[in-house]
């Protein structure tokens, strides 16, 4: 089973760009699907971003099209997510996760998915 470790999240202006890391170890990313999540306070946790282990073809949740790029290096068991023109309205813990239902109109997680620590992103001046 693969176990997923989320890291690069941190304060940023709005405007600006962070790259966040989800690293894998104990089995190889090249056959899943990936997605990232995030949850700010308050809210439910939603989908942002995915790769699809039917068609590997990348989605996005709507609010972050044209910002937001997903990205894998399977040689480094790693996942990117690119986010750029960040806004305040991006703040949220962002995770990632191998349990994911990926289609171009909806970014879900399955029933049995489990979490790692995420990583805190906040936008604000």
């Amino acid at each position: 089973q693969v176990q997923l470790v989320e890291s690069g999240g941190g304060l940023v202006q709005p405007g600006g760009s962070l790259r966040l890391s989800c690293a894998a170890s104990g089995d190889s990313l090249d056959y899943y699907g990936i997605g990232w999540f995030r949850q700010a306070p308050g809210l439910r946790r939603e989908g942002v971003a995915c790769i699809s282990s039917t068609d590997g073809r990348d989605y996005y949740t709507r609010s972050v099209k044209g910002r937001f790029t997903i990205s894998r290096d399977n040689a480094k068991s790693t996942v990117y997510l690119q986010m750029n023109n960040l806004k305040p309205e991006d703040t949220a813990v962002y995770y990632c996760t191998t349990d994911v239902l990926c289609y171009a109109e909806y970014i879900g997680y399955a029933d049995w998915v489990s979490w790692g620590q995420g990583t805190q992103v906040t936008v604000s001046s």
